[in-house]
C-alpha cells in the first residue's frame, strides 16, 4: 500500500496523463521535473555547508565519514564513496554501507531495508568521532534510522540526507537536509527526482569537503599519483597549468617525487627540493596552499 503521507509517494498531478502522450511528450514532462531538481538543492546548500564543516574536522581529526543507504540511495552512497579515491587520493575516509551488501547492488532486494538491526550490525565499524550520513528518500527507512541511532550511540555525529523536510527523525540527528522534490512522475519511483537530488547532493558534499581539506589547488586535481602512462601525462599537463612551467621541467619534478603531484606542485611553487616540499605538506595536513604559506612565512 502506498503511504500518501510521504511526499515522494504521492500522485504527480503533472502527469496523471503520462501513458496517453507520444514519446517525446513523455520524455518533456520527465525533462520539466527534473528541471526543479537543482532549485531544491539549492534552498538546501546551508544544510550541506554545515555538515561539510562537521566532515572537514572528523576527517582532519583522524576520523570517518559513513554512509548508510538501501536501493537507490545505498548504490548512489557507494558510487560517490568509489569515485573519492582515484579523485582525490583519499582511501578508507569516506566508505559506505548498502543494505544487503556487495549482492545487493546488481540486484534489487527488497526486505533488507526494513532491518533496523542489520543497519545497526553494519555501524559497528563507526568509532567516536566519526561522521554517519544516512540516505533515505523517505526519510524514515528502518535500515538507515537503524544505522543512525548506533552510530549515535557510539558517539558519532550524525546526518540524514532525505526528500522528507518534515521526517520525524530529521529531529534526532545533527543536520538534516530535507529535499522538497515532491511527488515523482511516476508515483514512489525514487530513483528518478528523490536519486538526482540525492546525487547532486552526495556529489556537492563529497567534493567541497575534498576541497576543504586542500585535495585540490584551484580547480586542479592534484591529488592523483601518477600509476601509468595516461595519468602521468595528465598529471604533467595539470602542473604546467598551475605553475606556468615548460613540460620538461613539470615531468621531472613529477619523477622527482615519485609520482605525487601535490609534492611536485610544491617543490615547483615553492622553489623547494623534494624532501622539503614532502615535509611542508605534512605539516598543512596535505594542503598545497597551507603548505606554500608555511614555506613562504618560514
Amino acid at each position: 500500500m502506498i503511504d500518501v503521507d510521504l511526499p515522494t509517494e504521492g500522485r504527480n498531478p503533472r502527469t496523471l496523463d503520462l501513458d496517453t502522450l507520444p514519446t517525446l511528450d513523455v520524455l518533456r514532462l520527465i525533462n520539466t521535473e527534473d528541471a526543479t531538481v537543482p532549485m531544491v538543492v539549492a534552498a538546501v546548500l546551508p544544510q550541506i555547508a554545515e555538515l561539510v564543516d562537521l566532515a572537514v574536522v572528523s576527517l582532519r581529526r583522524g576520523g570517518r565519514v559513513h554512509y548508510f543507504g538501501a536501493g537507490t540511495s545505498g548504490r548512489l552512497a557507494v558510487i560517490d564513496a568509489a569515485e573519492l579515491p582515484p579523485t582525490f587520493g583519499i582511501w578508507g575516509r569516506v566508505v559506505a554501507h548498502n543494505a544487503g551488501g556487495p549482492g545487493a547492488l546488481a540486484n534489487a532486494v527488497s526486505d533488507v531495508e526494513d532491518d533496523a538491526e542489520q543497519g545497526a550490525r553494519d555501524a559497528v565499524e563507526v568509532a567516536p568521532g566519526d561522521i554517519a550520513i544516512g540516505i533515505a528518500a523517505s526519510g524514515r527507512t528502518p535500515y538507515v534510522i537503524g544505522a543512525l541511532r548506533a552510530a549515535a550511540g557510539r558517539g558519532a555525529r550524525t546526518a540524514l540526507i532525505s526528500c522528507n523536510p518534515h521526517a520525524p527523525y530529521g529531529e534526532e540527528v545533527d543536520v538534516h537536509i530535507g529535499l522538497a522534490t515532491g511527488p515523482e512522475v511516476i508515483s514512489g519511483s525514487t530513483r528518478m527526482k528523490a536519486g538526482t537530488a540525492t546525487k547532486l547532493v552526495l556529489n556537492a558534499f563529497s567534493t567541497t569537503l575534498m576541497v576543504r581539506l586542500g585535495r585540490t589547488y584551484s580547480n586542479l586535481m592534484v591529488s592523483v599519483n601518477a600509476l601509468n602512462g595516461k595519468l602521468r601525462a595528465r598529471l604533467v599537463r595539470i602542473l604546467v597549468e598551475a605553475t606556468g612551467m615548460d613540460v620538461a621541467t613539470c615531468e621531472t619534478a613529477l619523477a622527482e617525487a615519485g609520482g605525487n603531484t601535490r609534492v611536485a606542485l610544491v617543490a615547483l611553487l615553492g622553489e623547494v627540493p623534494t624532501a622539503r616540499a614532502t615535509t611542508a605538506l605534512e605539516e598543512a595536513d596535505g594542503g598545497v596552499r597551507e603548505a606554500l604559506q608555511r614555506l613562504r612565512s618560514a
